[in-house]
């Protein structure tokens, strides 16, 4: 049987959420062993002077805790 465990993070870009999401999972894999998912819960942008300046992804990782 497995468990697993569920944590929060927040990553951003400059580029996209695409590229903001797949830095969190990257970032999160370099911690956390056994990575399953990812569930993005919320989206943000953050504007500067009229312009989008960066991109944030709150994320829910999803991983199997080790027997």
């Amino acid at each position: 049987m497995s468990v697993a465990r569920v944590t929060e993070i927040t990553a951003s870009s400059k580029k996209s959420f695409q590229d903001a999401i797949e830095k969190g999972v990257e970032r999160a894999s370099k911690t956390l062993k056994n990575v399953e998912g990812a569930w993005i819960q919320d989206q943000k942008v953050v504007v500067e002077n009229g312009k989008i300046v960066a991109y944030r992804v709150n994320m829910k990782v999803t991983f199997i805790l080790a027997e």
